[in-house]
C-alpha cells in the first residue's frame, strides 16, 4: 500500500495497533499499580456489566486520544473528552496527532459495526494497562461511553508511581446500554426565567449522567419565553413578567438556537413546550383575540392554575399556532414537540378534545411527534403521539389503548420541585414530599400497572414557582436528578438503594468541583474531597 492511498482512519488504526503491539525497539516503562477494582467504581448510572482485571491504566502526560474517522461525530467526542480531562487534571491530551514518540498509553474511540452494539447508545469499554478502547456504533453511544471514562478518572493523581503525576484508571471491561431511549429532565423557564448560561450548566450536569433530553417549558400564564418573529408581542408583552413580580425575560431565536446547538454537542435534544389550551394567559395578554375565558387578560404573577384558556373554536387560533409551532419546530432538530395540555380547567371537554386533535395535525405537518401531558389521552389522536403521565392513570391508560407510548413523570415520585421534607428551603409538596431515597426507590417499569413495553422513557420535571436562580434550581434537582438518571438507564434487577447511596455519596467531589449547590441529604454519607479544584489545577 502506498502512502498516497492510506486514509487518515487507516493510519490512525495502524498507529494504534503498532502502539498496542509495543515495538520491541522501544523499552516501555513498567508501573507497579496497586490492585484496582473496576466493579467498585462509583458509576452512575450503573452499567449493565463490569468485569474487573485489577490492574491500572496510566492517564498522564504520555497519553493520547485517537478516534475513528469513518463515523460522523467521533472526533468531536474525542475532543470533548480531552477538554474534560483538561478541566479535571490540567493536562493537555492530544487528539488524533500522528507523532507517537513520547506516547505510553492511548484512548481509542472506535466506530464499530458489531451486532453486540446494535442497541442505540450502546457502548463497550476495554481497559488494559496500555489502552482504553471504546467501541460504539454511533457517536451518541461513544459520548455516553466517555461519561463513564470521566467518572472513573480519580479526583487526584498518584505521584508515587512515576516522576510525573498519574491518574490511575482501573482495568477491565464494561458492557453497557440504556434500558429506555428517552431519558429526560424538564426545566420550567416560564414561571421564572433562566438564562442561556444557566440552561447550559444544567445540560452539562445532565449529560454527565447520560440524560439525552432536556424539555423546556417555554410558555405559561406568567410568561412567554421564546421569540416568535411573526407574532412579536408574545415576548414584547407576554415576556415581561414572572412569578413574584420580577422582570421576566425571553430567549431570542438566536438564544434558543444556541441552547439547541449546545445540547447537540452533548448528544441531547431539546423538547420545546408551548402549553395550551390552558396556561395561556401570557399569550392572551399579548393577543387578546385568542383569549377564551371571557375575562379581560391581565399580566399575571401568581401561581394559581386553571383559569386561562384559548378560544378553541376560533379558526384564526390555528393559523396563529401554525406559525408558532412552525417557527419553533424549524429551530428544533429533535423529533418531538410538546403541546402541554394539562390543567385546562375552564376549557369545556368537547372544546379541549377538538383543540388537541387540531393541534396534533399541525404538529405532524411540521414533521414532529406530539407529546402532551396525560390529559391528551381523552382525545382521538394518533398512535405516534406520546402521553406524559404526571397524575391521571386513566388518561395514560387511554393513551396506551390507542397504541401511544408513555413518558413516566408521576408527580409524587418524579417531580423535582417537590420538597425533600418539611425543612426544605424551596419547593412545594402538593403531590408529596420526595426525599432522596423515595426518588430512587420506585419501579417506573411497573408503576400503576403501566408495563415497560408501553414506556418511551422517564422524565423528571422541575417547575419553577419557588425558585428564581441557578443555585435554587440545583438545590431541588440534585441529587434527585442523579437517581432518575439511573432509573432511566439501568434495569430494575441491577438497581439497589444500599449500593446506589454509596455511589451517590462519592459524587460529592464532582458536584463540588462543578460548584453545584446540591441538597446534602442526611440519608447520604457524602464523601468530600480534601482537594479543591484550584489545588488540583496547581498540580
Amino acid at each position: 500500500m502506498t502512502k498516497s492511498i492510506v486514509t487518515k482512519s487507516t493510519l490512525l488504526m495502524i498507529i494504534l495497533l503498532a502502539f498496542i503491539a509495543c515495538d520491541e525497539q522501544k523499552k516501555k516503562r513498567v508501573l507497579n499499580f496497586p490492585k484496582t477494582d473496576l466493579a467498585s467504581e462509583n458509576l452512575i448510572p450503573k452499567p449493565v456489566k463490569i468485569i474487573p482485571t485489577e490492574n491500572g491504566f496510566a492517564l498522564d502526560e504520555f497519553t493520547a486520544i485517537y478516534t475513528s474517522q469513518t463515523g460522523a461525530g467521533f472526533e468531536e467526542v474525542g475532543k470533548f473528552l480531552a477538554e474534560k480531562i483538561k478541566s479535571k487534571t490540567n493536562m493537555n491530551i492530544p487528539v488524533n496527532v500522528a507523532e507517537i514518540d513520547h506516547m505510553e498509553t492511548v484512548i481509542y474511540i472506535n466506530k464499530s459495526d458489531s451486532t453486540d452494539l446494535a442497541q442505540p447508545e450502546a457502548y463497550q469499554l476495554y481497559i488494559t494497562q496500555d489502552s482504553i478502547i471504546l467501541n460504539s456504533n454511533s457517536a451518541a453511544g461513544a459520548f455516553r461511553g466517555i461519561q463513564t471514562i470521566r467518572q472513573i478518572i480519580p479526583e487526584t493523581s498518584n505521584d508515587t508511581l512515576a516522576s510525573n503525576p498519574i491518574w490511575t484508571i482501573p482495568t477491565g471491561k464494561i458492557i453497557d446500554a440504556p434500558q429506555f431511549e428517552y431519558r429526560g429532565a424538564m426545566l420550567d423557564v416560564a414561571r421564572h426565567f433562566f438564562s442561556v448560561k444557566d440552561v447550559k450548566k444544567f445540560i452539562d450536569m445532565l449529560a454527565y449522567y447520560k440524560y439525552n433530553v432536556l424539555h423546556l417549558h417555554l410558555t405559561d400564564d406568567q410568561g412567554w419565553r421564546i421569540e416568535i418573529k411573526s407574532w412579536p408581542l408574545l415576548t414584547e408583552v407576554g415576556g415581561l413578567t414572572e412569578v413574584g413580580g420580577e422582570s421576566g425575560g425571553f430567549y431570542t431565536q438566536e438564544d434558543y438556537k444556541e441552547i439547541v446547538a449546545y445540547a447537540a454537542e452533548h448528544h441531547m435534544i431539546i423538547v420545546p413546550e408551548v402549553d395550551m389550551p390552558g396556561h395561556t394567559n401570557a399569550a392572551s395578554v399579548a393577543y387578546p383575540i385568542f383569549n377564551g375565558n371571557g375575562k379581560k387578560p391581565e399580566l399575571y404573577e401568581g401561581t394559581r392554575v386553571g383559569q386561562s384558556t384559548f378560544a378553541t373554536r376560533k379558526d384564526t387560533l390555528y393559523s396563529f399556532l401554525d406559525d408558532v409551532i412552525g417557527e419553533i419546530a424549524a429551530m428544533s432538530p429533535g423529533p418531538y414537540f410538546h403541546i402541554g395540555g394539562d390543567e385546562s380547567l375552564v376549557t369545556k371537554k368537547n372544546d379541549y378534545i377538538y383543540f388537541v386533535e387540531k393541534v396534533e395535525k399541525i404538529v405532524q405537518k411540521h414533521n414532529k411527534r406530539m407529546i402532551g401531558w396525560d390529559e391528551i389521552g381523552q382525545a382521538n389522536i394518533n398512535s405516534t403521539s406520546i402521553s406524559q403521565f404526571w397524575r391521571h392513570t386513566d388518561y395514560a391508560k387511554d393513551a396506551i389503548k390507542k397504541g401511544m407510548k408513555v413518558i413516566m413523570s408521576p408527580a409524587n415520585r418524579a417531580y423535582l420541585d417537590m420538597q425533600y421534607d418539611t425543612l426544605s428551603k424551596h419547593g412545594l409538596h402538593w403531590a408529596a414530599y420526595i426525599p432522596t431515597d423515595s426518588a430512587y426507590n420506585w419501579t417506573p417499569e411497573k408503576y400503576k400497572g403501566i408495563s415497560k413495553e408501553h414506556i418511551l422513557g422517564i422524565e423528571a420535571p422541575l417547575w419553577s414557582e419557588t425558585i428564581s436562580n441557578i443555585d435554587e434550581l440545583e438545590y431541588l434537582a440534585f441529587p434527585r436528578a442523579i437517581g432518575y438518571a439511573e432509573l432511566s438507564w439501568t434495569t430494575e434487577e441491577n438497581r439497589d438503594w444500599e449500593n446506589y447511596k454509596v455511589r451517590l455519596a462519592n459524587q460529592a467531589p464532582f458536584l463540588d468541583r462543578m460548584n453545584v449547590k446540591y441538597y446534602a441529604s442526611p440519608l447520604i454519607d457524602w464523601k468530600k474531597s480534601k482537594y479543591t479544584y484550584k489545588e488540583i489545577k496547581k498540580d
